[in-house]
C-alpha cells in the first residue's frame, strides 16, 4: 500500500519503505485471528497492508488527517481508523469496544514522543498484552539496559519493572523516506501481570527513580535529600552510598517501599511530564 503523502517534519514522519523490515516487524508480532491490534501512525501503510491481510481486528490511529483519509479510501471496511493523538487514546476503551481484555500495539512511532507513548501504554498495561515499536536506537538501548551501564536510567527501570523487554533488530536510515539522521531499532515489551517486584506505591517508586537519575552523579544519600523524606540512614548504608545506575530493579523497589509512607505525591504525578527529563 503506497500513498503519495509528503512527510511532515512537524509530525516526525519518516515512512518505512523497506518491505523486508515491514515483514520482519509483522512476523515478530505474529497477529492471531482473535487479536485486536492497534497500529500507531500507519503512514503510507507499510505495516498496515500486511496486518490487514491477517485475520486480526485492526485499529489504526494517526494524527495526520491526510493519512486517515488515505487509509479510509483503501482499507477494508472492517478496519477501524481513528483520527486522534495516540496519547489521548485509552486502550481499555478500545479493548472493551471489541470485547477483548487486552490489545497488541505496533508502530513506527515519531521519535520525538517515544517516551510519552511508552509511558502512556505502561500506565494502561492492564489493557495491553505487548508492544512492538520502532524507535531511535539510543532510546531502545536505554529501555533494555542493565545496571552499571551508561544507558541504564529511568526508561530502563520503569520499563523493566512492568514488562519483559527485548531488542529485536536494528533498522538502517536507508529503509525510510526521508532518511532519518539516526539508526533505528525495534523493541518488544511484553507486559507483566504485576510489577516484577512488589511495590507498595507505584507513584512513590517513580518519584524516587526519577529523582535519583535526574542527579545521577550523586549518591542516593545525597539525591534523596531533595525529596524531604528525613533521615534515610537506617535504610541500607551500602545502597545509599552508591549512584543510581548501580542499583538493580529489586533494590529500587526496596528503597521505594522503605520510603513510600514518607512521600506525599499528587495522583497526577504518576506519569512523566517532560520526555527530555526521562531521556
Amino acid at each position: 500500500m503506497s500513498e503519495s503523502i509528503r512527510p511532515r517534519k512537524s509530525l516526525g514522519q519518516h515512512f518505512l519503505r523497506d518491505p523486508r523490515i515491514s515483514r520482519k516487524i509483522v512476523d515478530a508480532l505474529g497477529p492471531r485471528h482473535d487479536d485486536v491490534v492497534l497500529e500507531i501512525g500507519p503512514g503510507e501503510g507499510a505495516l498496515t497492508e500486511l496486518l490487514a491481510a491477517t485475520e486480526c481486528t485492526l485499529v489504526l490511529v494517526d494524527l495526520d488527517l491526510r493519512v486517515v483519509e488515505a487509509m479510509r479510501n483503501r482499507l477494508p471496511g472492517r478496519v477501524e481508523i481513528l483520527h486522534r493523538d495516540i496519547l489521548t487514546v485509552d486502550p481499555a476503551i478500545i479493548a472493551r469496544d471489541h470485547a477483548r481484555s487486552r490489545l497488541r500495539i505496533v508502530g513506527n512511532i515519531p521519535y520525538y514522543i517515544t517516551t510519552p507513548i511508552l509511558f502512556h501504554f505502561l500506565d494502561a498495561r492492564e489493557s495491553v498484552e505487548d508492544l512492538i515499536l520502532m524507535m531511535q536506537r539510543e532510546v531502545g538501548r536505554r529501555i533494555v539496559a542493565s545496571p552499571d551501564s551508561k544507558e541504564y536510567g529511568i526508561l530502563s527501570v520503569i520499563s523493566q519493572m512492568h514488562a519483559d523487554v527485548e531488542a529485536l533488530f536494528d533498522v538502517q536510515p536507508g529503509s525510510f523516506f526521508p532518511r532519518p539522521a539516526v539508526t533505528s531499532t525495534v523493541i518488544r515489551l511484553r507486559m507483566l501481570p504485576r510489577p516484577r517486584y512488589e511495590l507498595q506505591d507505584e507513584r512513590a517508586f517513580r518519584k524516587i527513580v526519577r529523582t535519583a537519575f535526574n542527579k545521577r552523579r550523586k549518591t542516593l544519600r545525597n539525591s534523596l535529600r531533595d525529596l524531604g523524606v528525613g533521615d534515610v540512614e537506617a535504610i541500607d548504608a551500602d545502597m545509599l552510598s552508591r549512584r543510581p545506575e548501580q542499583l538493580t530493579l529489586e533494590e529500587f523497589a526496596r528503597l521505594s517501599n522503605a520510603l513510600a509512607h514518607r512521600l506525599a505525591i499528587p495522583h497526577q504525578s504518576l506519569t512523566f511530564e517532560h520526555p527530555e527529563r526521562v531521556l
